[in-house]
């Protein structure tokens, strides 16, 4: 059996955003248990020049609906960034599972040739077809950002380790 776009993305995401909820819960235990104010762990970073925690959110779960609507060919949902507390981070992955959740494979699958544009910030465009803006662009970028807000927790104490990263 063949694995389809719909395979490669919307149960890779969902899982990996469920992972990425999990580790939140455990980082709001852990400030709560050490008598840390959740506000350090939410804005705390790797490095001076890195997003905080935060932001390491926000761009994994745009990265995920951007995925979803635009292999289907739909709207993107518009989300505030403006997340400053563990319940309102969990709610924004609630929403963008919930979007995710919207999509059948049909909406997705076939997309491996539709042409994708993505408007940069500093004002490029990048142009790809559907499986390479999957597979080069989407995975890659959430990722990163999955990636480094469990590094942020880690680095922080949050007690979290492959498993949870991996949800099993």
């Amino acid at each position: 059996m063949a694995l389809s776009m719909y395979d490669f993305s919307i149960p890779v995401l969902k899982q990996s955003l469920g992972s990425l909820a999990a580790i939140l819960r455990k980082a709001a235990d852990h400030a709560e248990n050490k008598k840390i104010d959740p506000a350090v762990l939410i804005s705390a970073r790797l490095f001076p020049d890195m997003f905080a925690l935060a932001k390491q959110v926000q761009i994994a779960t745009d990265q995920a609906k951007g995925c979803a609507a635009r292999l289907a060919g739909v709207d993107i949902p518009s989300f505030d960034d403006n997340e400053t507390t563990f319940a309102e981070l969990q709610a924004r992955i609630e929403k963008t599972i919930a979007f995710l959740d919207s999509f059948k494979a049909p909406q997705i699958n076939g997309s491996e040739t539709r042409d994708i544009v993505l408007q940069l910030h500093d004002g490029r465009s990048l142009e790809f077809t559907g499986q390479d803006y999957l597979l080069k662009w989407v995975m890659p970028n959430f990722y990163f950002h999955v990636t480094t807000a469990y590094n942020i927790l880690r680095h922080n104490g949050v007690e979290i380790g492959k498993r949870d990263f991996l949800g099993i």
